[in-house]
């Protein structure tokens, strides 16, 4: 853990039920740490009497770290039956990204994080084909080719807990990654795992999505990018992106807007996640952008 100086910067969330002086409380307990508010963002749910809250602060003199903070937090945090978190802003999540055979996400976030836009570290790539192990290593990021059949399902999930760990990484991004986690796996990795598919009315689902939807003349096309549970396809939405479209676009057209739609929905999931915007809502979120 590196050592705060002043002008460390951190992030506080954190959801409980509505009550008044939360926010009073919070505020006077980063005042009394000679932590200054940059940013804060608030939202009381009306319907189900939860409140969540976001709060970038810096500090201003006396250096404490994380731990500190949060040991100083906590009694606080119990007074409300708070779920929360604390984190330094500059820190950032640790990534696998899992592929399949569609690269377009995979690249897209390549580029973005090489290019700083995308706060995280990948720290490597997992796939069940080889197609992607070249543009892996052409970033400098180890690939592991994780084949998976009806048969080695279990053990291809094994492995992808050992690459976890060993990788030590907050986050699991499935950049269009064509196989379906197990239910254990997925309440393992509750809140930790992103998925990006594609979400065209009507639903269009198995091979060659974008050509059925062309066949049936769909008039919008759009990316759902969410947190995965055993539901599939249906855990808590984080973005979603859409276009409209017309009888002029061909089928590979179709396809290319969509692919557009996925990288961009899922990037912008990614950096929120990264960023600490995002907080679950039961089976919602609450994105503070």
């Amino acid at each position: 853990m590196s050592t705060p100086t002043a002008g460390t910067e951190y992030v506080l969330t954190l959801s409980c039920p509505d009550r008044r002086g939360i926010v009073h409380q919070v505020s006077g307990f980063l005042a009394w740490n000679d932590l200054t508010i940059l940013d804060s963002q608030q939202f009381g749910d009306q319907q189900t009497g939860a409140f969540f809250l976001r709060v970038h602060a810096r500090n201003q003199s006396t250096p404490k770290n994380t731990e500190e903070l949060r040991k100083l937090f906590a009694p606080l945090a119990a007074e409300f039956a708070m779920n929360w978190e604390l984190h330094d802003a500059a820190e950032k999540r640790k990534v696998v990204v899992m592929v399949s055979r569609f690269g377009h996400c995979l690249n897209d976030l390549l580029y973005r994080t090489r290019s700083g836009h995308l706060p995280i570290e990948i720290s490597a790539v997992v796939s069940n084909h080889r197609d992607f192990e070249e543009l892996t290593a052409w970033h400098g990021l180890p690939f592991h080719h994780v084949p998976v059949t009806a048969d080695t399902k279990d053990q291809a999930e094994d492995r992808l807990r050992e690459l976890i760990e060993e990788y030590q990484a907050d986050t699991v991004v499935l950049a269009r990654y064509m196989q379906v986690l197990s239910d254990k796996l997925c309440r393992d990795l509750s809140g930790r795992v992103i998925n990006i598919h594609h979400s065209l009315l009507p639903s269009f689902k198995g091979a060659r999505p974008y050509a059925q939807a062309h066949a049936r003349g769909v008039k919008v096309v759009g990316a759902t990018a969410h947190y995965v549970t055993a539901d599939l396809d249906e855990g808590p939405i984080i973005e979603q992106a859409y276009a409209r479209v017309d009888h002029g676009l061909t089928p590979d057209q179709l396809t290319a807007l969509g692919r557009d739609l996925e990288a961009g929905a899922l990037a912008r999931a990614v950096q929120w996640h990264a960023e600490h915007r995002v907080l679950l809502n039961g089976h919602r979120t609450v994105v503070f952008t």
